[in-house]
């Protein structure tokens, strides 16, 4: 039988909650429906989910607030699109540093955000599988370094952690799927920062500078991450997964 995508809709609106529910069941999705914090959990724990439509601005616990909290436990694999009735760039910004990968702000129209839903799933689907992030994976090891995947954060050789911020995390986390193949800048701004790139066209190279200060890798030699000229980017170390969760 054919895998049917499962979208858990979250939002305190009622009709907003229900009306995204039916259309997404009337387009050959299935779909479930959350009002705040405390029943989305409910339903990750009782049913397999392929992606998350969450709204931000929800009494109580906002969307950002839960997005933070379901990318550091064991749903964190899940895809979240973020939904906001306020068209505020800080809004996208911090959304997508909490880990979300994409954003669509209201009044939408019903067909985006089923196109959006798509494209997020797929190019989660995209990740060579023996990298993707489950709850057994914890550690990718590349060169000295490791990326703690649930930690969000590097090791070096001595075991010292790094912080990165959500922006240098989704950009490490792409190249360290996509290894030793050329990126365009239009596809890191396509699979680290999803709807709304365009405002960020000129944030790649600064974005791989300060990532390649985190890696103490020198502009010159560049050992971990190398420019490509006219071409894009290529993260030119293997990667393993160094270890599992219990």
């Amino acid at each position: 039988m054919d895998h049917i995508d499962h979208i858990l809709v979250v939002d305190d609106d009622h009709g907003i909650r229900t009306g995204v529910v039916d259309y997404l069941r009337k387009n050959g999705l299935r779909a479930t429906a959350a009002a705040e914090g405390r029943e989305m959990f409910a339903q990750l724990d009782a049913s397999a989910f392929d992606l998350v439509v969450l709204d931000i601005m929800m009494p109580g616990e906002d969307g950002l607030a839960l997005c933070r909290t379901l990318r550091a436990g064991k749903h964190k694999a899940i895809p979240v699109l973020l939904l906001t009735a306020r068209d505020d760039e800080t809004d996208r910004i911090v959304g997508l540093e909490m880990g979300a990968d994409d954003y669509l702000t209201k009044p939408f129209s019903p067909r985006e955000l089923l196109a959006r839903i798509k494209a997020v799933i797929r190019r989660t689907r995209m990740l060579p599988p023996n990298l993707r992030i489950t709850e057994a994976t914890e550690m990718l090891a590349f060169g000295k370094w490791r990326l703690d995947t649930t930690a969000r954060h590097l090791l070096d050789e001595e075991g010292t952690v790094v912080s990165l911020s959500g922006a240098e995390y989704r950009l490490l986390r792409v190249f360290l799927d996509h290894p030793q193949r050329i990126l365009t800048r239009d596809q890191l701004l396509n699979l680290t920062q999803g709807r709304d790139a365009e405002h960020f066209d000129r944030s790649i190279d600064l974005q791989v500078s300060r990532l390649r200060q985190r890696l103490l890798d020198d502009a010159k030699e560049q050992a971990y991450i190398k420019t490509v000229r006219s071409e894009g980017y290529v993260f030119s170390m293997p990667v393993t997964v160094a270890g599992g969760g219990a």
